[in-house]
């Protein structure tokens, strides 16, 4: 592995780290302890006699500069160390555009004061968004990371095709879409488990079934059952993966994305027994962002095809690439 890859994959934990403490915000009601400023905190740069609500968002709003830093820093090393059109390149640049694109959501979030105790309709809206980009993020990172240490510099890298995948494409597609919204769900959950507490499992159910109760708590009772009808559709797309497309690299990403998705049920189902503790909500997170990358990962191995075999169609030979050649950058994409 290289030193770019080994600081890849670097880069996507600290990225994880960083999301994990913005959900700590969050789950604490700490977001406005900076008060309606940005980047300002308290309209100073550097609070002083700050309360712990001021500290955990200043924090956040520390890691999360050098979060964006590192991930500039990435992606000119990306351009130095990789040629033009690489993937490793394009993964790198994508990820610094959704980088920025995070940060004026969560800039957004402060300066609507779409934070602590906030119920509105916009913060519901305002903070799945969030989600979706942190997710789309953590797919460029890891892809970033991943491509830099299967792909030599001197090999522009897969050419992504999406057609003529069959079943394991139609089925790792369909999964995306429904952890993505698996997802969604879960933040709007976790934002009614925020505002509205409840003292035990049977009073929190009959907040969700009230007819006057909030909007938010109406939502947290989808999320649960989006869960179980995802939870099907990626063990059948493990399962048609593994049936369907040799390489060990890909059938050991099927494993991984099963093996996380049940870990996943299992934190959620603690989550709700132990009345959404903040611990808990954030171990929940963890495994949602980690089954989210494995899924990316293994659907850019299940749509991947060798640049050599994309020039002359799939299966056929590349002008000047003999056999030879084709074989081994099938098996770094794990064919």
């Amino acid at each position: 592995m290289s030193r770019f890859s080994r600081a890849a994959w670097l880069v996507l934990l600290y990225n994880l780290a960083v999301i994990a403490w913005g959900a700590f915000v969050r789950a604490t009601g700490s977001g406005a302890g900076c008060g309606k400023h940005w980047p300002m905190c308290n309209g100073v740069v550097v609070p002083r006699a700050a309360s712990v609500a001021t500290l955990i968002e200043f924090s956040h709003r520390v890691t999360s500069g050098l979060a964006l830093l590192l991930v500039v820093g990435l992606a000119v090393w990306a351009f130095r160390a990789y040629p033009p059109r690489h993937v490793v390149r394009k993964a790198a640049v994508a990820s610094v555009v959704l980088m920025l694109t995070e940060a004026l959501v969560g800039a957004g979030l402060v300066l609507l004061e779409l934070v602590a105790h906030d119920a509105s309709l916009r913060r519901a809206v305002a903070l799945p968004t969030h989600l979706v980009n942190t997710f789309f993020l953590l797919a460029a990172l890891a892809l970033t990371a991943w491509w830099s240490t299967i792909v030599p510099p001197d090999r522009t890298g897969p050419v992504v095709r999406l057609r003529g995948q069959g079943g394991a494409g139609a089925f790792v597609a369909a999964s995306l879409l429904g952890t993505l919204l698996l997802g969604v769900s879960g933040a709007v959950t976790a934002l009614g488990d925020t505002l509205f507490p409840s003292g035990s499992l049977a009073e929190g159910m009959r907040q969700d079934f009230s007819p006057t109760a909030h909007f938010l708590l109406r939502l947290r009772i989808w999320h649960p059952s989006l869960a179980l009808v995802v939870g099907g559709l990626v063990a059948v797309t493990a399962g048609v993966v593994w049936l369907t497309r040799d390489g060990r690299r890909i059938q050991r990403f099927a494993v991984l994305v099963l093996s996380l998705f049940l870990a996943q049920l299992v934190a959620g189902v603690t989550n709700l027994l132990l009345l959404v503790p903040v611990w808990m909500q954030l171990v929940h997170l963890l495994l949602a962002d980690l089954l989210w990358i494995s899924l990316v990962l293994l659907a850019a191995s299940v749509v991947a095809v060798p640049a050599a075999a994309a020039e002359a169609g799939v299966g056929g030979a590349a002008p000047g690439r003999g056999t030879a050649g084709r074989r081994e950058e099938a098996l770094a994409l794990g064919r």
